[in-house]
């Protein structure tokens, strides 16, 4: 130990009077050491572990000084964490645990590693848990033999951070730059939110505030765990995108009357609207479906053979990507839902069909006797991404023909999501949109659908179970809640309308003489604004 306490240089970050999020910083420390690792908190202050120095650092969590230093246990020190009195350190050199006494590094027990590649270090309380980012494992340890008690695959790639925040770990990942709040009960992300730096090595927890400590920066990040931001939004994209619904009459008779129906984009937590024009056809008339979507109105009459109409709206907006941050004991019960709003998004129909025998027995079987509507609508999701596959088979077939066959395409799923919901009396609905297919500027043919669930305690969420079918529970969860910034939303409705039916962007309505044959193609174009 050196006889001259160090002091680390800190800085206390501005920070907004109203809100902040989950992984928001709130100070940083900068540190002397250039190899820092593992964290855990006593209650008061901070223990560093360090690879290179091999010491085990204690800090003030008030001011930044460092207090004392000990020996680290062998000679790669990684992960830590404190039991209440003792600290435990995995080393990467000896592949085992070790039990510390902080007052003069004791060591006074001695685990296994049970994996291949040990780094953080966490205690719930009862047991030791350690990410294995080379396995890509989290493993719950016994203190008393090393026995593994369960194992999690672990959120995504290269896991390194971990803590325990007294309910849900939280754990970084170093290729992602991403911290994860995880279920322990079975792997679960919960939620996903920004690492401070590029290389987030070590976490803890202590007096409702994360820790971590970066790598590459060789700061020490104090993080705000919770607080008033419900969502985010970052990765603005500004682009115009011109939506055509072409009608083409091949002949030989007349197209009536026609009638044609656009979706007009609003306002949401994804995206504002800075304009909206129609360069080609004026509207007739804006009017307003009974889910209270809007829709420009076009009408024409005796279309002629050979004669292609073009309507055309054209949206300039600002597109975001959206992160909402949902603590699962903040979503609320059922019993809390405004009556108007179950009236209106549970309703029953012919795609949905919440009371066929074949969706009422799977909702018992997934959901139970649940009341708290973020598990409703997790187990729902988790239970497709499980038993169905994406594919497009034409056509949109009803919830129970698409549940039972396993596939479908993204209306298909997000049919089924929203009649399982529905059925265990969680408000759903879905959305439409236009989408970024790759470069900036694209075309897209394909467009996509997705549903929206009813949390009290957060309003309407957007959950996509097609785009969730993905390996990693890091790149699940991406679809719970998320929304990346490749939408435009055009479209938001319960079920079908008389103006929408259950088409998204826009519908057509036409009559014809006989034998007519009538093609209309539906192109959004992408034009990013500079």
């Amino acid at each position: 130990m050196r006889n001259s306490i160090k002091v680390l240089v800190f800085t206390i970050l501005t920070i907004g009077f109203i809100y902040s999020y989950p992984g928001k910083i709130l100070q940083e420390f900068k540190l002397d050491h250039t190899c820092p690792t593992g964290l855990a908190c006593d209650g008061e202050n901070i223990w560093l572990a360090d690879r290179k120095d091999d010491k085990i650092i204690c800090i003030s969590a008030k001011n930044g000084n460092q207090i004392k230093s000990i020996e680290s246990p062998a000679y790669w020190p990684m992960g830590l964490a404190w039991d209440g009195q003792y600290l435990w350190n995995t080393d990467e050199k000896t592949q085992s645990i070790y039990k510390i006494d902080p007052e003069d590094g004791t060591i006074l027990k001695t685990l296994p590693y049970p994996g291949q590649k040990p780094r953080d270090i966490a205690w719930d309380g009862e047991y030791l848990w350690v990410a294995d980012n080379k396995q890509g494992k989290i493993y719950q340890i016994s203190t008393t033999d090393g026995t593994t008690i369960k194992t999690l695959t672990a959120p995504s790639s290269d896991i390194r951070g971990l803590t325990f925040d007294g309910k849900y770990l939280w754990c970084s990942d170093r290729v992602k730059d991403e911290i994860y709040m995880v279920a322990p009960k079975n792997g679960q992300v919960i939620i996903i939110t920004e690492a401070p730096g590029p290389f987030t090595r070590g976490m803890t927890f202590n007096d409702n505030n994360l820790w971590a400590v970066d790598y590459q920066t060789d700061y020490l990040y104090k993080l705000s765990y919770k607080d008033d931001e419900k969502y985010r939004r970052y990765d603005e994209r500004k682009a115009k995108v011109r939506y055509t619904h072409q009608i083409k009459n091949f002949g030989p008779g007349n197209i009536k009357t026609l009638d044609v129906h656009l979706g007009i984009p609003e306002n949401r937590p994804n995206q504002k609207i800075n304009s909206i024009e129609y360069p080609v056809i004026q509207p007739g008339s804006i009017v307003k479906d009974r889910w209270n979507q809007k829709t420009a109105h076009f009408h024409g009459e005796q279309i002629k053979p050979g004669q292609t109409v073009n309507y055309v709206m054209t949206t300039d907006a600002q597109i975001f990507a959206v992160r909402h941050f949902l603590f699962p004991e903040d979503a609320g019960e059922l019993n809390e839902i405004h009556q108007k709003i179950k009236e209106k998004y549970l309703e029953n129909n012919e795609k949905y069909q919440i009371e066929h025998p074949f969706i009422q027995a799977k909702v018992q079987e997934i959901v139970g006797s649940e009341e708290n509507t973020y598990w409703i609508a997790r187990k729902t999701f988790d239970y497709l991404i499980d038993n169905m596959y994406y594919e497009r088979v034409g056509g949109w077939n009803t919830a129970p023909t698409v549940l039972e066959r396993g596939n479908g395409s993204c209306s298909e799923y997000t049919f089924v999501y929203i009649a399982m919901c529905r059925a265990a009396g969680l408000p759903a609905r879905y959305v439409g949109s236009a989408v970024v297919r790759g470069d900036d500027s694209c075309i897209d043919k394909v467009f996509h659908r997705w549903a929206e669930v009813y949390f009290p305690g957060y309003g309407w969420i957007p959950v996509d179970p097609s785009g969730g079918d993905k390996k990693s529970p890091r790149d699940q969860t991406d679809s719970f809640g998320a929304l990346n910034n490749r939408f435009l939303i055009t479209t938001e409705g319960g079920g079908g309308s008389k103006t929408m039916q259950w088409t998204y962007n826009s519908n057509e309505f036409y009559t014809t003489e006989p034998k007519t044959k009538v093609h209309s193609e539906h192109i959004a174009e992408w034009e990013p604004i500079q």
